[in-house]
């Protein structure tokens, strides 16, 4: 298997201003991604959008992804991970940032873990507001300091996170307690 090239230029510059953290850095067909320890991610994405030399103005997606069921050797070290695209219009680059969290607690989502927070990034770039909710509402991440964290997909009331790999594909029950609408009772 061939060495990755990590030879991004924002590799040194968040090694050096952050020496004493542990991160994790890989390249897959071109595109970098930095594992960020939970504890350090705001302070990591703050000194990527107001470096000079980082520049990361755009913040093009947040993302979650859950790794339950991940071959053996190939899971990453949390189960779910929180992916967040960052774009320098500035230099002309991309950088992926994750941040890998497990849960403490066997719900399958019913009830909220403690474990799966993160700090917000809205006060970094606001736009990540709706991107962040929609990871709370189909995960259960939390973002500890987000202006208005409530569902946007779903019922506030739903009783689960579906893009959980352990949501049931036919789910627990929803479609058979709905009300049926149509255009005379709407």
């Amino acid at each position: 298997m061939p060495q990755p090239n990590l030879d991004h230029p924002s590799l040194p510059l968040i090694k050096a201003q952050f020496p004493d953290v542990t991160f994790l850095a890989t390249e897959f067909r071109g595109q970098t991604t930095v594992v960020v320890p939970p504890e350090h991610l705001h302070e990591v994405m703050h000194f990527l959008r107001n470096a000079p030399d980082c520049d990361y103005d755009m913040l093009s997606d947040v993302v979650g992804v859950d790794y339950l069921g991940y071959p053996k050797g190939q899971a990453p070290a949390g189960r779910f991970g929180v992916i967040y695209i960052l774009v320098s219009t500035t230099h002309n680059r991309r950088l992926y940032i994750k941040a890998l969290l497990n849960p403490t607690l066997d719900t399958t989502g019913i009830e909220p873990d403690p474990a799966l927070h993160l700090p917000t990034v809205t006060d970094i770039w606001p736009g990540a507001e709706w991107m962040e909710r929609e990871v709370y509402d189909m995960f259960g991440i939390r973002f500890d300091g987000h202006p208005d964290l409530r569902r946007i997909l779903l019922w506030e009331d739903y009783p689960a996170h579906p893009l959980r790999k352990d949501y049931p594909v036919t789910g627990r029950g929803e479609r058979e307690t709905y009300r049926v609408v149509d255009r005379d009772s709407a």
